[in-house]
């Protein structure tokens, strides 16, 4: 029934009678007063230790004299081996026990608790359920996986009557049927031998992978005592949602390295911790009129009591603030030459004639997605903390570009599943899995998880990159403000990543030149840059033709596909090429041609974390392409959404990407071309060209001293 002020007594009556008979442990037997909705309550504690006989005995003795009786235990007794029956059984023998009403097991309350925890949690830290790997212990937490299955399909019910036994939890996942099945007609081509000793890594690794395992979960609901009897064997970086954790339990649980605790009941005292059942057993001695037996509280009783005595789910953080999130990121094979260092493939491209090596290539190309590696030791100076997972369709860059969009489309959702099943929160896509089709609007329509290509982390490295090499090179000078005393060109300006560069680079320097063919867009972006930056002067044309000479900084950012945008022979000595089309504007050949300039292809960027661990993706440790970094900034932030898709990107994207990166710690590490990683030795080299080029041509570009 509703509260009223006439219920309340006042303050010189004696207090409520509660008393707790618990199939528990009597180590944790109590008698305390503590005050509950203006109300003096006495809580009385009395375990049995597993005595069922005992316990009822007790519940038919302390009825007639308390105003309400909770009864509990049965969960953590069976956990600890007292009883051997079904906890919901030997709760019903004790509520059975007296039938006026005055039992409670706290049932209903529990299941709004439950309920109500989950969503505190998803609403204080958005996403954090997100498909997350979820392990259950025991029965009694219904309602919480029910509401974890609005975010989450990750979940493996561990059930109480299968004790003390982790063997059982390893479950295929539901691609592994998928990697036995036989591939498409150009594998058909390879030798059975061969064939069977390509596919058998892939299906190793998703079987490894793929399986449910403890120590792979993100998320355990279990009372601590179901804890302790499974034997879990690791709680480092996980949730851990129970309840009515004690004090002790909870510095147990942080020896152990737990990220969160998710107490579901409420502990609105200090020195003595209360369960479920005593909470609503303390509700129901509150409402109880004088003399009658308590009634079953309703809705609205339980909710107006939550409200007015304050209470809530408890978010314990034992270690600091931290968060974990999971991402996985898609790549592939940029040439042939990556089969020749993977065994059994090596031998075969190695040793087989050009009709074998060509039928490897396209078998590869129809090989389910497979997991090439596990990331871990990712970690942001807030606390964030990722793990994620590479993983590779077997195409290359020769054999995406040969098949309709279509058929990468399915590799890449079937990626995603992979992804799914490892608990990712994001996947992005890498290198020519980007920019097939309409580069990621398709997949992210319809892939399970959130899809980022990566590409506004790649704009604005790029030209952080071409920032660093300017510097580098010291061929320019800057002003106080850092800004270049040198004269840029977009060329492809009106592009979705053009408009970017171009925007980045009037922030920059000195003087900016736009050129695209599409005049009115490059009329209306030279007005946009002009009134957002009216520091910069700017100019437009429609080719680069005679003032590439004049050009210290050129951004190529055509969608031209392999078509010349400019002549690489007619640059100044000295320049900075920032190439961030794809495919390249500019190939090895025409870089070849022109030692004395330096064609940046991409800025590779430094991942936070004193132990960041990653198979070689051809770049140092710890190192990673920006795409992959705008991932892994997103996963950290805990922004789990669709971020980059499609050709057009936003300025504004770039510029948060960007800040993004700067808050959880990456920075840039390296400057690579289309040989790879620019050296010290590589500028050195560079500059001393360019220089000698200069004075041979009479060139007048300001050359700033080198420190």
């Amino acid at each position: 029934m509703p509260l009223s002020p006439k219920r309340k007594r006042r303050a010189a009556e004696p207090p409520l009678l509660v008393v707790e008979i618990s199939l528990g442990s009597a180590e944790r037997d109590h008698d305390v007063t503590v005050e509950f909705l203006g109300r003096p309550v006495r809580l009385l504690r009395i375990g049995t230790d597993g005595d069922l006989r005992t316990a009822e005995t007790l519940v038919r003795r302390w009825a007639p004299l308390a105003d309400a009786v909770a009864v509990n235990g049965a969960a953590e007794a069976l956990a600890t081996g007292a009883i051997d029956i079904d906890p919901a059984a030997a709760i019903r023998q004790l509520m059975a026990a007296v039938t006026d009403g005055t039992v409670t097991d706290g049932g209903r309350l529990h299941e709004v608790l439950q309920e109500w925890s989950v969503r505190w949690v998803q609403n204080e830290m958005p996403g954090y359920f997100s498909n997350a790997r979820t392990i259950v212990l025991g029965a009694d937490h219904v309602r919480t996986v029910g509401v974890l299955r609005e975010f989450t399909d990750n979940i493996h019910v561990q059930h109480s009557a299968e004790p003390n036994g982790l063997a059982g939890w390893l479950s295929p996942g539901p691609l592994v049927d998928a990697v036995t099945s036989a591939v498409t007609w150009p594998l058909r081509q390879v030798a059975a031998a061969v064939r069977e000793d390509t596919l058998l890594p892939a299906e190793l690794a998703n079987r490894s992978w793929l399986a449910h395992r403890p120590e792979d979960s993100d998320v355990v609901v279990a009372s601590y005592h179901e804890l302790l009897s499974s034997g879990f064997p690791d709680l480092h970086g996980k949730a851990v949602i129970t309840a009515a954790v004690t004090d002790d339990q909870l510095a147990d649980l942080a020896a152990r390295d737990v990220d969160l605790v998710v107490d579901t009941t409420p502990q609105p005292y200090d020195d003595v911790t209360i369960d479920v059942a005593t909470l609503d057993a303390m509700m129901r001695a509150t409402v109880r009129a004088p003399g009658g037996a308590p009634e079953r509280l309703r809705d609205d009783d339980l909710l107006e009591m939550i409200l007015t005595a304050g209470l809530e789910p408890r978010l314990l953080q034992p270690n600091g603030p931290r968060r974990k999130s999971r991402f996985a990121f898609v790549i592939h094979p940029l040439s042939r030459k990556f089969f020749t260092k993977v065994e059994p493939l090596g031998t075969v491209m190695r040793v087989s004639p050009g009709i074998v090596t060509d039928a490897v290539e396209k078998a590869m190309a129809y090989a389910p997605p497979t997991v090439y590696s596990h990331v871990t030791g990712i970690t942001s100076p807030t606390g964030a903390e990722v793990e994620g997972w590479l993983i590779t369709v077997g195409g290359t860059p020769k054999e995406i570009l040969a098949h309709d969009p279509e058929f990468t489309y399915d590799k890449l959702l079937a990626a995603a599943e992979v992804a799914r099943g490892l608990g990712a929160q994001i996947m992005g896509l890498g290198a020519f899995t980007k920019v097939v089709g309409d580069a990621g609007v398709t997949v992210a329509r319809k892939s399970s998880l959130p899809i980022t290509t990566g590409n506004s982390y790649s704009a604005s490295g790029a030209l952080w990159a071409a920032h660093e090499a300017v510097d580098r090179l010291g061929l320019l000078e800057r002003s106080e403000g850092g800004i270049i005393r040198g004269r840029t060109m977009v060329v492809g300006a009106t592009g979705a990543i053009g408009s970017v560069c171009a925007r980045l680079l009037a922030l920059a320097s000195d003087e900016l030149w736009l050129v695209s063919p599409e005049t009115a867009k490059l009329l209306a972006l030279k007005q946009d840059i002009e009134r957002e930056h009216p520091r910069a002067v700017v100019h437009a044309a429609a080719t680069p033709g005679e003032h590439l000479a004049d050009m210290d900084v050129i951004v190529t950012a055509t969608s031209g596909a392999g078509k010349r945008v400019l002549d690489i022979m007619d640059v100044k000595p000295g320049c900075v090429i920032t190439d961030v089309a794809r495919p390249l504007d500019l190939s090895a050949e025409d870089v070849a041609r022109r030692p004395d300039v330096i064609v940046v292809e991409s800025g590779e960027i430094e991942l936070p974390g004193p132990d960041v661990r990653m198979r070689d993706i051809g770049l140092p440790p710890g190192v990673a392409y920006a795409c992959l970094a705008e991932t892994v900034a997103l996963a950290l932030e805990g922004r789990y959404e669709t971020f980059t898709v499609g050709r057009a990107i936003e300025w504004e994207k770039v510029k948060e990407i960007y800040q993004l990166g700067l808050r959880h710690g990456m920075r840039l590490a390296a400057i690579s071309g289309v040989n790879g990683v620019y050296t010290d030795d590589d500028f050195a080299r560079v500059r001393q060209l360019a220089l000698a080029a200069r004075s041979g041509s009479g060139g007048s570009a300001p050359v700033a001293t080198p420190a």
